[in-house]
């Protein structure tokens, strides 16, 4: 007597069935036996293994198509796992690699930011050495440019002057001082009146 066994399960939506056959006079004569072996207290040597049946031809063709189809499911399996560790093993790495990129960029930005400030301080600190120097450069031609117009005024000379503006003529009063020398100049220049 054998008791056939059927196992379903789902793989991708496909339902399949594994069939496991078992040889049930077998299974309950090795029971028996243990049984026996248990209740023997004396050590007796145990009977030699039955010889298995030689099964016929098409039982034999019908195990070894299962074993097949165990063996194919079982490496089905096994592929599906493999390919969905190496999709998360991808997917892991792809997100490492971001991560890494992502904290480079930080850095780098960081540093971007640390240089031009440095630079920045250091423009504007040069900045403000320049301008002090120009300011006491300044000053000082100023100084100097008022020294010498004050030289040239008494070296040389100026001159100074007054008018008189009335509806006919202008009068003009004009003193050069040359050094030492004084010039005076007067003059009246009439307007010409239209009738």
């Amino acid at each position: 007597m054998s008791q056939v066994m059927g196992i379903w399960f789902c793989k991708d939506g496909q339902f399949c069935e594994i069939t496991i056959e078992e040889d049930i006079d077998e299974t309950r004569s090795m029971k028996k036996k243990e049984k026996k072996k248990k209740i023997q207290s004396s050590p007796t040597p145990p009977p030699p293994p039955p010889k298995k049946k030689k099964l016929p031809d098409q039982e034999q063709k019908a195990i070894q198509i299962q074993a097949w189809w165990r063996g194919t499911l079982v490496r089905r399996m096994l592929l599906h796992a493999t390919l969905r560790a190496w999709i998360i093993q991808q997917w892991w790495k792809m997100t490492l690699a971001k991560l890494l990129e992502k904290r480079k960029r930080a850095a780098l930005e960081s540093y971007a930011q640390q240089e031009r400030a440095v630079v920045k301080l250091q423009s504007l600190v040069r900045m403000w050495h320049i301008r002090q120097r120009y300011c006491r450069l300044l000053h000082a031609a100023r100084i100097i440019q008022l020294y010498w117009r004050w030289h040239n005024c008494h070296s040389r000379g100026f001159f100074q002057g007054s008018y008189d503006l009335t509806a006919s003529h202008l009068g003009l009063e004009l003193e050069i001082f040359l050094g030492s020398q004084i010039c005076r100049i007067t003059d009246c220049i009439p307007f010409p009146i239209k009738s």
